[in-house]
């Protein structure tokens, strides 16, 4: 006998309602643009607020799935663009009783919101919006892999109609780091708990992270590497032996010597 089994599809997301109901709480002067996944709320202005919608957050969302993520978040999620420092500081306390930790954009679960500065540029933006589908398409997702690829797209452009990231105003530090001799193994980065990724030495861990999805961008072995990652989370939840895998290497030491003489050589600007 045949069986036929039907999965039922994910129920339609209600973005009028959605608006309908951020149009009650919102300050006037700010406009509204439906861009799925997202709803975009900015007080820059309907042509800016349109403009960053289809240009910084269509923009990524279309090539971030296209080699990362099949899946969409599974709620609706807003991206407020204040236009400036004084609006982003008055607005983050006045709507969501925060007091930013940052002076660009943050991406807030409780407030299942991406707040932006966006006078400081989209680069946080896309940044933002590499997490809420890490955790939509890969949950148990460790923070140095999260904020390595958030960040390599903080500084973006596009190649053979892919999504790259560039070398960025990280770079500097991690070179000291490098010459410092401080930079961590590769092991002891993949093993950091969320808490040691955070809080300890945080800007040479996000730049370490960073360059090492740089170099494996640059190689041709990103997506293949987060495929991969994404397959064998359960047995290598840190992504460590994935990673020896994908670069070919049993000697991790070594391969970091080659790595860092490949940073010292890069520049920026």
């Amino acid at each position: 006998m045949l069986s036929l089994f039907c999965v039922a599809a994910a129920p339609a997301k209600d973005y009028e309602g959605h608006v309908a109901e951020l149009k009650k709480k919102i300050p006037p002067g700010f406009s509204i643009v439906i861009q799925e996944p997202f709803v975009v709320i900015g007080d820059g202005g309907a042509i800016a607020v349109g403009r960053s919608a289809t240009g910084t957050v269509k923009w990524a969302v279309d090539h971030l799935k296209a080699d990362f993520f099949q899946s969409d978040p599974e709620e609706i999620l807003d991206v407020w663009l204040f236009k400036d420092r004084d609006s982003y500081n008055k607005y983050t306390k006045e709507i969501f009783n925060d007091t930013p930790g940052t002076p660009y954009g943050y991406f807030s679960h409780k407030h299942k919101a991406l707040i932006m500065n966006i006078a400081t540029g989209g680069g946080t933006l896309v940044h933002e919006i590499v997490h809420p589908f890490m955790y939509a398409n890969f949950p148990e997702c460790p923070s140095w892999f999260n904020e390595g690829l958030g960040s390599l797209f903080e500084q973006s452009n596009e190649r053979d109609g892919h999504i790259v990231g560039m070398t960025n105003w990280r770079l500097a530090g991690l070179q000291r780091a490098i010459k410092a001799g401080t930079v961590p193994s590769f092991k002891e980065l993949t093993a950091m708990t969320s808490g040691e990724f955070y809080n300890e030495d945080r800007g040479t861990n996000y730049a370490q992270a960073r360059y090492l999805c740089y170099y494996l961008q640059e190689r041709g072995l990103l997506i293949d590497f987060y495929k991969q990652f994404v397959a064998n989370q359960k047995l290598d939840p840190s992504g460590f032996n994935t990673l020896k895998k994908i670069l070919g290497e049993d000697d991790m030491d070594r391969f970091k010597a080659r790595w860092e003489a490949f940073i010292l050589k890069l520049t920026f600007p």
